[in-house]
């Protein structure tokens, strides 16, 4: 793991392999360890980038709020201290957005783009009213609200087939702190609509969404790439599909970086 600064704030990101700069950002509650099991297949071919995001993993809390912009200039502040002029962004649930945000405002240094189990909108009015309650539930409890929000994000079917995995991934969650937790969900519930990004971007778009995703509906995110170049891939499982389709997700992707 290594560690840069950003605006006063301590970044941490890993940096493996030669060849095309591929980025893996992580969701909520997540941080880069999510991608141990695809760096070292990725990196044999390419370079491959992990980032911790603002107030998660190893990387320090920057303010109350972390914007989807603020997760996007903390993410170009490390590629250009990593001379990275243009790279494939990968981003899980947040860090889709973190992608799709960092696509808007440096359009010039994106190669491909892959949204892994997200979506290229804006919350709902509803969405927005459930991350206020989930920032009021996590400052009441915070194991209780780390530990029921990971369980929720794997289809019912894999919650005891996978019941060690989650339990992995409920510890990395918990890890997290409640300023951190608290200012990405108040990131995510003010970011902007980007589909149109999807329409009109010049590089491959791929979405990868699960059947079963108890957190982005899947037909209600279907018609956002209708009538654009992007691929669709489906899973038949959860939010997860890292675990969950762990061996077809890797498949999907190398054949997406070798189209690059």
């Amino acid at each position: 793991m290594k560690t840069t600064v950003y605006k006063n704030t301590k970044i941490a990101y890993t940096d493996q392999g030669k060849g095309t700069a591929i980025v893996l950002l992580h969701g909520f509650l997540e941080n880069q360890s999510m991608w141990n099991a695809f760096v070292p297949e990725f990196s044999k071919k390419n370079r491959v980038i992990t980032i911790d995001l603002l107030g998660h993993g190893q990387t320090e809390c920057l303010g109350y709020v972390h914007s989807m912009e603020d997760q996007a200039d903390m993410v170009h502040s490390v590629l250009h201290e990593l001379k990275i002029r243009k790279a494939v962004l990968v981003g899980h649930s947040m860090g889709g957005y973190v992608a799709l945000a960092f696509a808007e405002l440096y359009p010039d240094a994106m190669k491909g783009l892959v949204l892994l189990n997200s979506t290229s909108r804006a919350d709902s009015d509803e969405r927005k009213i459930n991350r206020d309650r989930a920032i009021v539930a996590v400052k009441q409890n915070y194991t209780a609200f780390v530990r029921m929000s990971i369980a929720n994000l794997f289809s019912e079917d894999n919650r005891e087939r996978l019941s060690g995995e989650i339990e992995k991934v409920k510890l990395e969650a918990l890890k997290t702190p409640l300023q951190g937790i608290v200012a990405a969900l108040e990131g995510m519930k003010i970011r902007k609509d980007r589909e149109v990004i999807l329409h009109f971007a010049p590089y491959p778009i791929q979405l990868i969404l699960g059947k079963k995703d108890g957190v982005l509906i899947y037909n209600d995110n279907l018609d956002q790439i209708e009538g654009t170049k992007a691929q669709l891939t489906s899973f038949e499982d959860g939010h997860m599909s890292h675990i969950e389709n762990q061996n077809e997700l890797m498949k999907v992707l190398l054949n997406f970086f070798k189209k690059i």
